[in-house]
Parts: C-alpha cells; sequence; structure tokens
C-alpha cells in the first residue's frame, strides 16, 4: 500500500527484494492517490523503478475522514479480490491508517514499515495513525533504536518487533551515483555547498499566521547565503493569500526526487518540517534545521546533524551562526542504515510465509 511520495521511497527497495526473494509470489501494488499530481506522484514512480501500481483507488485530497473513509471503501474490495496473505504498510499517512484498519478488520496480517516512532505529539495526525498501525500490525519493522523503548511501553511483545534499518537509506544509496552526477544546483544557478534548502508544508506552519512570518525570515536568511525553496502545491496557495512579495528567494515548482536529492546533497544547510529529510540529510553529513517543536526521529538529533529550532520563525536567523559554529568532523549513519534493511524486510516476510 503506497498513497504519498515517501511512501514510494520507503517501500521501493522492499518491493524490489520481495520480488526478486519471492519471484512466484503474487505481488500486488495498490496506490491509494493520497497524493495524486504528476510530479508529486507518477514522477517518483518512475524514477525510483516502481512497477505500475496493480490497483489505484483515486482517492484525492480531503479532510482526515474524508480519505481515510474513501480508502477503507474502495480498498475493501480490492483486498476481497486479491485475498492476500499479508499487507503492507510504510509510513504514519491517512492511507496508512485506512489500510491497517480495513486489513484487521477483514482478518489480514498486517507489517508496518517505520514503526515506533513517536513525536509523544497527539496533535499530530502522522503520530495517531503511527500509534494505530504499531497496535495492530504483526510484524512491525524498526528503523531506529528508541523505538524498541517506544513500544515496549505500549505493551508491544518484543517478539513482534523486528530492527530492520531504515528504507529510506535503501533507496538513497541505490540512486546516490544518479542523484551525485545531477547537477541540479549548477542548472539553477546557485553553488554547491553555498545555499540553503527550504522544504515546508505541515499545517502548523503553513496554515495560519507563522507562514508570513516565516517568508519574512527567509528573505532576510537570503541576504546571507541564497535560499532554494521547492515550494509544496499547499504552501503555495498559503503563500499566494499573504499578497506579499519575496526578494531574493528562488521559488522553484516541486522537483522529481532524483533533482531534490542532488539539491539536498550540495546544500550547505536544510530547513524543514518534514520528517524523512531529516533522515537523508543525516545520512548525508548536511546540516538540518527543523522547524518544528518535537521530532518522531530523535537519532537525527543525536547524530549532531539536525537542530531542532522549534515552531519559531525567529530561530531561522541563528542559522548563519550556527553553521559558523559547525565542527567539520564528518557525522556516522546510524545502526542499520546501511542499504540493506529491505533485504532484512525479505528475510522477515519468508521466514514468516
Amino acid at each position: 500500500m503506497v498513497g504519498t511520495r515517501p511512501n514510494f521511497v520507503k517501500t521501493a527497495p522492499v518491493i524490489g527484494a520481495l520480488r526478486s526473494r519471492l519471484p512466484d509470489g503474487r505481488h500486488a501494488i495498490v496506490h491509494t492517490g493520497q497524493h495524486y499530481d504528476r510530479l508529486m506522484s507518477e514522477v517518483f514512480l518512475e524514477e525510483l523503478g516502481v512497477p505500475a501500481p496493480d490497483h489505484m483507488l483515486e482517492i484525492g485530497s480531503g479532510t482526515h475522514a474524508v480519505q481515510t473513509a474513501r480508502t477503507m471503501e474502495r480498498l475493501e474490495p480490492v483486498l476481497l479480490e486479491e485475498k492476500p496473505d499479508l499487507v503492507i504498510v510504510p509510513g504514519d499517512v491517512n492511507s496508512t491508517l485506512a489500510a491497517v484498519l480495513t486489513a484487521v478488520k477483514m482478518g489480514i496480517p498486517v507489517a508496518h514499515i517505520e514503526s515506533g516512532l513517536r513525536s509523544f505529539d497527539l496533535t499530530m495526525p502522522e503520530e495517531i495513525n503511527r500509534i494505530v498501525a504499531d497496535r495492530f500490525s504483526r510484524d512491525l519493522f524498526l528503523h531506529s533504536e528508541e523505538a524498541v523503548a517506544n513500544l515496549r511501553a505500549e505493551g508491544i511483545a518484543d517478539e513482534r518487533m523486528h530492527f530492520v534499518g531504515n528504507t529510506m537509506i535503501d533507496t538513497l544509496i541505490a540512486l546516490e551515483d544518479r542523484f551525485r552526477a545531477a547537477g541540479t544546483a549548477a542548472r539553477l544557478g546557485v553553488e554547491p555547498g553555498a545555499y540553503a534548502l527550504v522544504t515546508l508544508h505541515r499545517p502548523a506552519l503553513v496554515d495560519g499566521p507563522l507562514l508570513g512570518e516565516t517568508m519574512a525570515q527567509l528573505v532576510a536568511l537570503a541576504g546571507a547565503m541564497p535560499v532554494v525553496f521547492p515550494v509544496h502545491p499547499r504552501t503555495r496557495k498559503m503563500m499566494e493569500s499573504l499578497d506579499a512579495e519575496h526578494p531574493g528567494l528562488h521559488l522553484i515548482e516541486p522537483l522529481g526526487y532524483l533533482d531534490f536529492l542532488s539539491l539536498l546533497a550540495d546544500a550547505g544547510a536544510v530547513l524543514t518540517d518534514s520528517g524523512g529529510i531529516q533522515e537523508e540529510t543525516t545520512y548525508l553529513d548536511i546540516p538540518c534545521f527543523t522547524l518544528r517543536d518535537n521530532t518522531e526521529r530523535p537519532v537525527t538529533v543525536e547524530a549532531g546533524t539536525n537542530t531542532l529550532l522549534g515552531l519559531d520563525p525567529a530561530a531561522i536567523a541563528g542559522i548563519p551562526v550556527a553553521l559558523a559554529a559547525r565542527g567539520d568532523a564528518p557525522t556516522e549513519p546510524p545502526p542499520l542504515w546501511d542499504g540493506k534493511a529491505a533485504e532484512r524486510i525479505a528475510d522477515v516476510v519468508i521466514a514468516g510465509a
């Protein structure tokens, strides 16, 4: 089950490993369509080499309730038709929640990629989705060590946990030669290592008064270093309502995954509210500044690559000083972020088949 861009990145290596290891099995891909425009969806599938989905649910946008309900309603007949032995879901989006609820009510086992992450902030819809997915999944695939304690605290038995590593890093490693050679920064006219890359999309930041202050701080940051900002459609819509100019910012359309990774790898700093980007910057050893009060990925903070700024746009002003004070010693990726997580997942699936 996939539905959003991060889902594609997390599941691509798992799909490949399972099809290779179980060539005689039936491997059906269901795409809910939670992300549905071409640049934000199909391009990712093409670049990652994921086969075309067997089922497209086309749920589109909507409230949390609408997306969850549509997915459940449209997924149930697919599961009745396919009769799967296992449903594999990644991450923490509404598609994930809906798939878990539908499958378990039909008596179908579920495996959850990226289990045990916790922000401990129940105002985040993703946190609720994570908790439900972990509670009802048979196999929990963990990508960082702190997940074990999080799950034990919720009464999850150890035998359901499998510490396999980070499948997103599998994809990053598989594509590294290609994105290193892409030269996206040069095409945009910015110098590698000298610019800040920005991604912002969470409602807490872009749906209210904080967005105007954030844009003003980014304009100020652009006085110290170029700022490249691929603008998420949701964020662009809200920016247009501000009726303000943003001089000095490189505001560009969303990018394909290879171009984005190329920009990420060549950035001097990254400012984000995304969870996955905190992980990618940690593996690539790029300074990341996260504009959130909390993170479900504390391993990135412990690694020394990620700094929580809080939900405080004024903190953006401190980024140049923080970069100047940063040492040159390289950081090590967390345990099992080695490009082999999908193979370890395949081991577990095969053993339980």
